[in-house]
């Protein structure tokens, strides 16, 4: 009976001995009554930061979706102004490139079109219209041609004055040149090399993109709040880029009164620079803001957690010690969201690194000797 009570009493030893070596080498992280350890050295590691929450200025936002637009005189299309076939010539000429006033952009050809050289001949017909104008100011002074037939020839000179000297104005070796009417770069390239076009078709339109327009969409429920929006921002899909129109020196220019062409939606147009790499012609997510409302609290969209439809946030106890707390949210402008309940102020919440002290919470490992005074 020794014997058996003193292996007993030994083997009972050995596992507190053993359980209490086991505690002391996995302390990673835990949940002990609500509350998780995550070492300062970890949380350094991971990129926690906390921040201790204080009532501030906050201003709601619509969220909704927009497209960015060239702003009006911005852009400008360029037309043939003969018949003939294209040629780039020397000039890379693609969607993107940078142009200057003034200069060639491609030339039209027409020396080997059955109808000729269109300059000459719209020499010809300057000309001959010259001369009609010429005799017909003769008879009319002399009243053998009546004014009407006189004006007749008049405007036909000048019709035909004009058409030639367009054309001479910027005929070369190769045909006649198209230039640039403005700085800007190709917004649209609408014809290749080797193209034949007619006399007033578009070939390409140019962009200055010194200044665009934010088109945003906004939903009928939202009319009401139309008035006190003072400002917007927006994310690019191609950088994740959120800008700031009040950065950009933007401007609210208009909203509608009514919605466009039967939809359920209204449209709110902003103005502003493009400092950026902002394409035109590009959808975008847009938040548009409205007037600041004082004490408030609000929190970086970073510190939340969701799990199955609520939220969460990390509060800090100590410097090793954190409780997860559920809030309830309210406006939502893009950067920041309200918090109606859960949070108040002076408490310290993690603001950046929340999923590395989710994760620490879901080991629930109890460090030995770890305790929470109160």
């Amino acid at each position: 009976m020794i014997s058996a009570y003193f292996f007993a009493g030994c083997n009972n030893n050995i596992h507190k001995e053993e359980d209490h070596a086991h505690g002391q080498t996995e302390t990673t992280a835990e949940e002990h009554e609500g509350e998780i350890f995550f070492t300062e050295e970890k949380a350094k590691a991971a990129g926690v930061i906390t921040t201790e929450i204080e009532p501030k200025a906050f201003r709601n936002a619509i969220k909704t979706s927009g497209q960015i637009l060239a702003a009006q005189g911005d852009d400008m299309t360029v037309a043939a102004i003969s018949s003939g076939i294209i040629s780039f010539g020397q000039t890379s000429l693609t969607e993107g490139s940078a142009v200057k006033k003034g200069s060639t952009l491609l030339s039209i050809s027409a020396q080997k079109i059955q109808d000729g050289d269109p300059v000459a001949k719209a020499e010809i017909t300057y000309h001959t219209a010259q001369k009609e104008y010429e005799r017909a100011a003769i008879l009319y002074r002399d009243k053998i041609i009546s004014e009407k037939e006189y004006n007749q020839a008049l405007s036909s000179y000048e019709t035909a004055r004009i058409a030639w000297k367009a054309l001479a104005e910027n005929q070369r070796k190769d045909g006649v040149a198209i230039t640039s009417p403005m700085n800007g770069f190709i917004k649209n390239l609408l014809v290749k090399d080797g193209d034949y076009v007619e006399t007033g078709q578009p070939l390409l339109s140019i962009s200055q993109n010194q200044r665009l327009m934010l088109k945003a969409d906004v939903s009928e429920r939202y009319y009401k709040n139309l008035p006190t929006l003072i400002s917007a921002r927006f994310k690019t899909p191609y950088n994740n880029n959120v800008y700031e129109l009040e950065e950009l020196n933007g401007k609210l220019k208009s909203y509608g009164r009514s919605s466009d062409n039967g939809s359920f939606y209204i449209p709110v147009i902003f103005e502003f620079d493009n400092k950026g790499d902002i394409i035109p012609g590009s959808y975008v997510e847009v938040f548009l803001l409205s007037k600041y409302t004082d004490n408030v609290i609000a929190i970086p969209e970073t510190a939340l957690t969701e799990e199955q439809g609520a939220y969460f946030v990390y509060l800090q106890l100590e410097k090793d010690s954190y409780k997860k707390q559920e809030v309830t949210l309210g406006d939502d402008n893009g950067e920041e969201v309200q918090i109606i309940s859960g949070i108040k102020p002076g408490d310290r919440v993690v603001t950046k690194g929340a999923y590395q002290i989710k994760l620490a919470a879901s080991s629930n490992i109890i460090p030995e000797g770890h305790s929470h005074s109160h």
